[in-house]
Parts: structure tokens; sequence; C-alpha cells
């Protein structure tokens, strides 16, 4: 079991609500011709994971979690344009204790999380993880696939 329990995030409800609405959102999609922009995750698992995210804002170094993405699902972790050019990606295998990582250090938390600043992470109570840095060459929208085997994802555009 993995340390993390993997909390919705606000305003979700339950996991059948949650798959009805991915449905529903993916097709309207499908069938309205518009380009959508923001930050998506894909698992490409049979397994639940949990993601996180790293950025540049304003008020500096931010991350946020956690994310579930149920297997076969893809979850928005940005909503809209995307304002910076790099973003860091963090997941794990709820089951298997699988994971997704890089060498780009950040902080996390074991529940819900909005966390500014990647310093002095252990001091300030929460973990450092290794976040997998993501060049999306300052596009609109950007998109990874978690593959069943960690560290082999693939990203895209």
């Amino acid at each position: 079991m993995s340390r993390y329990p993997f909390r919705a995030k606000p305003g979700s409800t339950t996991l059948g609500a949650i798959l009805l609405y991915s449905l529903v959102v993916s097709g309207a999609f499908l069938f309205s011709g518009e380009a959508r922009a923001d930050f998506r995750v894909c698992n490409g698992t049979q397994q639940l994971v949990g993601v996180a995210i790293g950025y540049r804002a304003k008020e500096g170094w931010v991350t946020e979690g956690w994310w579930q993405v149920p297997a076969t699902t893809c979850a928005t972790l940005i909503e809209g344009e995307l304002q910076s050019r790099y973003y860091y990606l963090y997941a794990e295998d709820a089951a298997k204790g699988g994971r997704w990582t890089g060498e780009i250090n950040m902080c996390v938390a074991e529940n819900e999380f909005k966390i500014v600043g990647v310093q002095d992470c252990y001091a300030r109570g929460f973990q450092r993880m290794g976040f997998k840095e993501y060049d999306t060459g300052r596009q609109g929208s950007w998109m990874v696939q978690l593959s069943d085997t960690p560290g082999t994802q693939e990203s895209q555009n």
C-alpha cells in the first residue's frame, strides 16, 4: 500500500461521479471540435495512480496534489492555457507502489496539499520527492501518459 492516501481535490465526490463526469466531459470535447488548453495526465495502467504537479507561479515554486487518476482515465491538473514553459510531475501507483519520478526535488504532503516553496521540505513538515521535468516549449497545452512501467512515461502535447 502506498504512503499517501490520495485524497481527491476539493469539490470532488465519489469515484463513480468522477468517472461519469470524465466520460461526459470527454464526450463533450470529442464532439465540440474545440481545442482544449490545459495540463493533463492520463493513466494507462490498470491501477489507481496518485499525481502531484510542480510549477512556477507569481508567489514562487508551487507543488500541488493529490489527484486520484483511476485506471485508463485522464485528469486535468491545470485548466486553461499553460503559463509556464516547465512543469514537474511525480506519481505513485496506489496498489503496487510503483513511482514515476525525476531529478528535481520538490515538497509533497501525505494528504491533499498546495505548498509554496521547494526548499527545506523536511524542516517545514513535508516530504521531498523527485519530480520529472517536462519542457512544454511554451505550448498552450500538454499531456503526460503514464504507462505500466514507471519511468517509461511518455509525454505529448
